[in-house]
C-alpha cells in the first residue's frame, strides 16, 4: 500500500518564476572574496552618488544602449568605484536600470492625477516648500559650481530635510525637474556672461588645431583649461605691474611664470597661443588696444605701391598663357585665296620630296 501511494503521489513542480529582462538579481547565496565584498560595501554607501551620475546619464542616453551604459560603468572607475570587477559592474548596472525603470515612472506620474491620499498630501507639501527650494537650490549651485553631481546630491538631501518623501515616484520627479530646470537656466545666463565668452574665446584660440599637435602639447592645452581663471590672474598681475602695452619683457615674463609652474608652453606652437590669450585679456580689461593683441600668425606686409606691381604682374603673367588668336575669314574669297596657297606650298613640299627621290636613285645608281 505505501509504494502504491507513492506512485500516485503527484510529482513536486519546479517553480517557473521569471524575472524581468531588464533586472536580474543574483543568487542570495553566492560569496565573494574579501576585496568584492568590501567593493559592494562601498557601492552601497554611496549609492546616491551612482544615482545623481546615473541621472545625468539617462538624460543623454538609455540602458537599451549596452555599449554606452558599460561605458559609463567603466569611467566611474575615475570616481573611485571598482567597476572592473564583475561583481561590481553587474551591481552598478543593476542601479541603473532600477533608476531608469524609477525615472520612468516619474516622468508618468509628473501628468497623472494622485492615485492616492499619501501622494496627494506628498505632493501638497512639495508645493508647500517649492519656494524654499529653488532659493536653496540657488545656494547649492553657488556652492558646486562645477559639479552637477554634488549639487543634485546636495539638492536631495535638502529635500529630505524638509520632510519631502522622495520614494514617491511624482515628488522625486518634480524635485529633479526643478533641479535640471535651474541647470538649463544656469547655462542659458553663462553664454551671456562676458567672462565666459571670453574663456570660450581663449579656448578656441588654444583648441585650433590641436589634433595636430603633440600629445605633450594637448595635455598642457588641458591643463591650461582647467585652470584659465590663475591664467586670467597672472596675465591681470602682469599688465598691471608693467606700463603700457604688452611688451616683449611682459610676454617672456607670461611665459617663464608658466615654465615656473610646470607648463610646457615655450614651444612654436604654443607660445603664440598663449600670448594671444593673454592679449585678448588684457584687450577685455582695457590694458591694451585690439592691435595690441599678439598675433598668431602675423602675415607679410606690404605697400600698395607693392600691391599695385604684384597684380599687374600677375596680369601679364595671365596672359602670357593665352593662346593666341587667330582671325577667321570673313568671306568666301579669303577662304579661297587660303585654300590657293595651301595646294600651292604642298606642290612645293612634293616637288622638293620627288628631287630627294632622284638624287638617292643616283646615289644607288
Amino acid at each position: 500500500d505505501a509504494e502504491l501511494e507513492q506512485q500516485l503521489r503527484p510529482l513536486p513542480t519546479e517553480s517557473t518564476g521569471t524575472v524581468p529582462p531588464m533586472i536580474q538579481h543574483t543568487s542570495g547565496g553566492e560569496t565573494h572574496s574579501l576585496e568584492i565584498e568590501t567593493a559592494l560595501m562601498e557601492l552601497r554607501e554611496r549609492t546616491a552618488e551612482i544615482n545623481a551620475m546615473a541621472r545625468d546619464f539617462l538624460m543623454v542616453s538609455s540602458t537599451t544602449n549596452q555599449d554606452d551604459m558599460n561605458a559609463f560603468i567603466q569611467s566611474l572607475r575615475g570616481q573611485g568605484f571598482a567597476t572592473d570587477l564583475p561583481p561590481v559592474h553587474q551591481a552598478v548596472a543593476q542601479m541603473i536600470m532600477e533608476l531608469d525603470f524609477r525615472v520612468q515612472n516619474e516622468s508618468n506620474a509628473a501628468i497623472a492625477l494622485p492615485q492616492s491620499w499619501s501622494e496627494r498630501e506628498a505632493l501638497r507639501r512639495f508645493e508647500e516648500v517649492r519656494s524654499t527650494l529653488r532659493d536653496r537650490l540657488e545656494n547649492i549651485l553657488a556652492l558646486h559650481p562645477s559639479d552637477v553631481v554634488k549639487a543634485r546630491m546636495a539638492f536631495e538631501q535638502e529635500g529630505r530635510d524638509l520632510n519631502l518623501d522622495l520614494r514617491v515616484p511624482s515628488v522625486s520627479g518634480r524635485l529633479h525637474a526643478l533641479f535640471d530646470l535651474h541647470i538649463e537656466i544656469a547655462e542659458s545666463q553663462a553664454l551671456h556672461d562676458p567672462v565666459v565668452q571670453r574663456r570660450q574665446r581663449m579656448m578656441r584660440i588654444l583648441h585650433r588645431g590641436a589634433i595636430h599637435m603633440a600629445e605633450n602639447e594637448r595635455m598642457t592645452i588641458e591643463r591650461l583649461e582647467r585652470n584659465i581663471a590663475s591664467f586670467e590672474e597672472l596675465v591681470q598681475t602682469i599688465l598691471e605691474s608693467g606700463e603700457e602695452g604688452f611688451d616683449e619683457a611682459q610676454q617672456a615674463l607670461v611665459i617663464r611664470f608658466l615654465e615656473s609652474k610646470g607648463y610646457d608652453v615655450n614651444t612654436a606652437e604654443l607660445r603664440p597661443r598663449v600670448l594671444a590669450c593673454a592679449g585678448i585679456l588684457g584687450a577685455e580689461l582695457g590694458y591694451l588696444s585690439p592691435s595690441e593683441i599678439p598675433r598668431i600668425a602675423p602675415g607679410v606686409l606690404v605697400t600698395e605701391t607693392e600691391v599695385d606691381a604684384i597684380v599687374t604682374e600677375l596680369k601679364a603673367l595671365a596672359a602670357s598663357f593665352k593662346p593666341e588668336s587667330t582671325q577667321a575669314p570673313e568671306d568666301e574669297a579669303e577662304v579661297a585665296e587660303s585654300v590657293a596657297d595651301a595646294s600651292d606650298s604642298l606642290a612645293r613640299v612634293r616637288g622638293k620630296i620627288d628631287r630627294v627621290d632622284e638624287l638617292l636613285n643616283r646615289l644607288n645608281g
